[in-house]
Parts: structure tokens; C-alpha cells; sequence
């Protein structure tokens, strides 16, 4: 004879079970009954799924109201997965990975380290509609350049793997079957690895947001205390002339999600 656990339980008790589970499978118990789907839907659960330093981070951006709206914690951690956030003065968004609610950051191209950026003559700088930040990087002419992403370790989700991907497009064809090399790698500890990337034709993804996206490599973090994570893509080759790129900057998400 089978037991039905929500005639047994009280609701307090499966909203804390459901709690040790993940974002999915709280939305899959949400369907069983009106029960379920109440201890499923609390915020003690979906507070439980939000990134233990959410507060922090919203009420430093330019969207601090999240926290002061009749958002359950449920719509906001939705909201999070679909609207990221921009923080940072501006330079870098935050949003969550919908499956795992792992933190997910990109780092807008005004906060890169771009070799001769601030020469017109090479690159400039143009506000864009489809763009999250007020400005990106416009890439002129040149022979050779580095650009650097820069990251602190400790505000990433611990014991998770991280990609690097280079959100971009194309306006002309400069780098037509021209590699460039791309690492990511700690400040203080780069071993030289790189990888050759084909930006055009591209083995590149359509993200759905007007842009293009690139894996550059990845990294594990252990529990956020190894410093300052580089991500890094260059040319220094000297050998063709390279032009038309758009950078809207380097996101850093969870592997696989």
C-alpha cells in the first residue's frame, strides 16, 4: 500500500525537502498536487536556490528595486535567469544559470584590457541597441592586438566549472581564415597553453541576443581563492591586417549549461 507523503508531511516539512534538490526539480514537484505545488513555489525553497550573496549583488547594481519589489523569491530568481543585471558602474552584467543557479558574469568591453583602445586611429567606441552595456569596442585596423578579461575567483560559484566565451560579431571580413589565439589561465600562474580560434567562418554560436559567442577555454573553481582568473585573446602574428570586430565583452558561465 502506498503512502501519499503530503497527507502525512506538512507543508513546512516538503518545503524543506524540496529545498536540498535543485531549481528543475522543485518545478517538477510543483505539478504533482496543489500541495506540492505550494511547498514548491515558497520563497524558503527558491531562497535556498539564489547565490547566498544575491542581496549584495542586486543592491549594488543599477536595479536595486529588485529587492524592494512583491517579487516572489521564485520570479525573481527567474527574472535573474533571463534579465541579467548590470553592475560594477556599469561595466559588467551578473545574471544566474537557469538549471544549476550558478553565478554567470560578463565583463563589458569598456572593463577589458584592449591594447592601443584608447587610439581612435585603431579602435572605437559606439553605442549599440542590442548591446546590455553603454558602450562596446569597435576593432579599426590593425596588425596585431590583446585584449584581457579580468575576474576575481572568490565571487564565482565554488566547485564548478567555468567557460570563457568571447561575445562578439563581425562587420567586415579581416579575420577570414585568420586565427587568433585565445587562454584562460590564473594572474599569476599561466603555463602558456593557448588555443587557435577561427573567428570567420566561425564555429561560433548565435546567442538569440544579436550576437555571436566563441569558447575561449575554461577553468575550475575550487572555492574562489585563487585569485585573479585572466581570460585572454590575441594576435601578435603581424602578418595580416584584421578589422570589423564588435566586442561586446567575455562571459564567464558554468560548463555544459
Amino acid at each position: 500500500m502506498k503512502m501519499d507523503m503530503s497527507a502525512v508531511l506538512p507543508e513546512e516539512c516538503i518545503s524543506k525537502i524540496i529545498s536540498f534538490t535543485c531549481a528543475r526539480d522543485a518545478c517538477r514537484f510543483s505539478v504533482v498536487s496543489s500541495l506540492f505545488k505550494s511547498a514548491a513555489d515558497s520563497d524558503a525553497v527558491w531562497e535556498k536556490f539564489l547565490p547566498s550573496d544575491y542581496q549584495e549583488i542586486i543592491s549594488s547594481s543599477v536595479s536595486p528595486s529588485l529587492l524592494t519589489t512583491n517579487l516572489s523569491k521564485k520570479d525573481l530568481y527567474l527574472h535573474l535567469c533571463r534579465n541579467p543585471i548590470i553592475i560594477n558602474n556599469g561595466t559588467t552584467s551578473f545574471a544566474i544559470e537557469k538549471k544549476s543557479g550558478k553565478k554567470c558574469f560578463m565583463v563589458g568591453a569598456r572593463e577589458l584590457s584592449i591594447s592601443w583602445g584608447n587610439d581612435s586611429r585603431f579602435w572605437a567606441w559606439l553605442s549599440l541597441p542590442e548591446s546590455r552595456f553603454g558602450e562596446v569596442a569597435y576593432f579599426r585596423y590593425v596588425w596585431c592586438f590583446d585584449v584581457k578579461g579580468k575576474i576575481d575567483t572568490k565571487i564565482l560559484s565554488p566547485k564548478t566549472t567555468y567557460a570563457a566565451y568571447l561575445v562578439f560579431n563581425l562587420h567586415e571580413y579581416g579575420f577570414r581564415k585568420k586565427p587568433v589565439e585565445s587562454g584562460v589561465y590564473l594572474e599569476k600562474l599561466d603555463n602558456g597553453e593557448r588555443r587557435s580560434l577561427f573567428l570567420d567562418p566561425p564555429p561560433s554560436v548565435n546567442r538569440g541576443d544579436g550576437w555571436k559567442e566563441i569558447e575561449m577555454g575554461e577553468f575550475f573553481n575550487e572555492n574562489g581563492d585563487d585569485g585573479t582568473l585572466i581570460c585572454n585573446l590575441s594576435d601578435f602574428s603581424s602578418r595580416h591586417i584584421k578589422q570589423g570586430l564588435f566586442i561586446e565583452g567575455i562571459e564567464l558561465r558554468p560548463k555544459n549549461s
